[in-house]
């Protein structure tokens, strides 16, 4: 295995020159400069070469680190590589990030440098020139001659395997978002991982097109799929956002032969009219996460051809995957423990816990190395790193089953439970059963407390147009999940909004959602469906 991130993409580039290995999509709504077109090996390592020298002429080297923000563009892509060649560290920036997380994010990984897409300049400025140290902002399309330089000189020794190739920030459920050290290892390893699981899930040298509409400050996007692309000659499709109105197009235009999914988008596509362009694509298989089982087959039926549903974590990388048949789509299966990936189902004692019974899914790489090739540690939070890893297993906070042939079945996050008069109730579940209703366009659902039942279940729900946001609705609402789920799992309350906070992955934020320290159960418009949950 190569040293670097950068010697990996070398070595490609070497074997495929004229392979594609980004695609830029044509799109609606994009504001790049350019669309519709590829940037081969050659052209993207002439590319990084070009950057790599004007870095280096700086200053930069081993041990400095530079903010990004370019948001999908491909520019993202050669300074990444750019900068992995000198041993440089990239810290990718959520563009949707507000001056105070951005403010968190430049302090807290101590950047000596930002580069940013150009209509982002004045804003991210004002936040530099707020900061306690320094911090140059400099417009990636029109870079000057000579770069700011870092503050201090560069580490005097070579990139290697365990280098930090990038710092990734994880959006926390609570508190500020912890920095993910990630080093040149992790990035192969994860890349390698991904690239050789077999079956439906097998990448053909040198022909893959993979599109992922998550953005490239995400490990899904960065870390697994641009690596798998890269170690294999494919291609990574920069989708800009996803679409469900234009997305096939975007899939056909690009030649993509695998796409990654959310949870969200199978609903979103499904309930769109048929057209010709979801069956004119080379897709061969959708690896994601989440799709709702009930949706499985039908999705599979429409648009021909199977998802993997899978399981990892920034931390993590490496992930879990069901592609062996049966793939149990009815279900939430997410795979089987591989070599390289042990996995185990604990309680709060670390004990195994028996199979099919709920607990926490704990990983690690073995027992004689338990974090080879996960993440290097929190940025600044040693504590914290020692706490994810007590027992010498990463502790992943997901609540799951695993069944006597070792596959293990997604339940909830682990601070998405809600207890209920003594019964444990998965949020997820309950979204889900809910996601389902054609009524729903999103929804949330939590837990408020409850002074006879300790806790009741919150479902805040965006209704679908021409769907009234008023009591007949959220009656019928629980009344769906109280025809298909145990009566105490139905929501007691029901609260409708126009929208619901999320991250750039499209991922819920619940804690966005009240004001801290508020009372749901006070909020104008909520109503009240405690009545409705008898038990039959």
């Amino acid at each position: 295995m190569s040293r670097t991130v950068f010697e990996a993409f070398a070595a490609t580039a070497a074997e495929f020159p004229d392979n594609a290995f980004i695609c830029v999509p044509p799109g609606e709504h994009r504001d790049y400069d350019v669309e519709g077109r590829d940037y081969s090996y050659r052209e993207t390592l002439a590319a990084a070469t070009a950057l790599a020298t004007l870095y280096k002429a700086a200053g930069y080297g081993h041990g400095h680190r530079v903010a990004v923000l370019l948001e999908q563009r491909p520019h993202f892509l050669f300074h990444y590589l750019a900068l992995n060649s000198l041993g440089v560290t990239l810290v990718p920036v959520n563009p949707d990030y507000r001056a105070d997380e951005l403010n968190y994010l430049f302090d807290h990984s101590e950047a000596d440098l930002a580069v940013v897409a150009r209509h982002r300049v004045g804003d991210i400025d004002a936040v530099a020139k707020a900061l306690p140290r320094k911090l140059p902002v400099v417009d990636a399309s029109d870079l000057p001659e000579r770069l700011p330089g870092p503050r201090d000189p560069a580490r005097n020794e070579p990139a290697s395997v365990k280098t930090v190739a990038t710092i990734l920030y994880t959006s926390g459920t609570t508190g500020r978002p912890k920095g993910c050290l990630l080093s040149n290892e992790h990035h192969l390893i994860t890349g390698h991982f991904y690239a050789t699981y077999s079956g439906i899930m097998t990448m053909e040298r040198g022909k893959e097109r993979l599109i992922n509409p998550l953005p490239l400050y995400h490990t899904n996007s960065l870390v697994s799929s641009t690596t798998a692309m890269m170690v294999t000659g494919g291609c990574i499709v920069l989708s800009d956002r996803f679409s469900p109105t234009r997305w096939w197009k975007e899939v056909a235009a690009s030649r993509a032969t695998r796409i990654h999914y959310l949870g969200i988008m199978p609903p979103l596509l499904l309930a769109q009219p048929e057209t010709p362009e979801e069956r004119a694509h080379c897709v061969k298989v959708g690896i994601g996460a989440g799709i709702e089982p009930a949706l499985h087959p039908r999705f599979e039926q429409r648009f021909g051809f199977p998802l993997v549903e899978v399981w990892g974590m920034t931390e993590t990388g490496r992930a879990y995957a069901a592609w062996e048949e049966p793939r149990m789509i009815d279900t939430r299966a997410f795979g089987r423990p591989r070599e390289g990936m042990e996995g185990m189902i604990v309680d709060e004692q670390m004990n195994e816990v028996p199979r099919g019974t709920p607990g926490e899914l704990v990983v690690r790489h073995n027992a004689a190395d338990p974090r080879h090739g996960l993440f290097s540690g929190y940025l600044k939070n040693e504590a914290a790193t020692e706490e994810a890893w007590r027992g010498g297993w990463f502790h992943t906070g997901d609540i799951c089953t695993q069944d006597e042939s070792g596959m293990f079945f997604f339940v909830d996050r682990g601070k998405n439970i809600i207890r209920r008069s003594g019964e444990n109730i998965a949020g997820a579940e309950v979204e889900a059963c809910l996601a389902a209703h054609p009524a729903v366009a999103q929804v949330a659902v939590m837990a408020v407390k409850d002074e006879m039942r300790d806790e009741e279940v919150l479902a805040c729900v965006v209704p679908r147009a021409g769907h009234a946001p008023d009591a007949a609705l959220a009656e019928a609402l629980t009344r769906w999940c109280l025809e298909r789920q145990a009566y105490y799992k139905a929501p007691g309350w029901v609260l409708f909004r126009d929208s619901l906070p999320t991250t750039g992955t499209q991922k819920v934020q619940k804690h966005q959602i009240f004001a801290a320290g508020s009372d749901a159960r006070q909020e104008k418009g909520i109503v009240d469906l405690r009545s409705l949950k008898k038990r039959g």
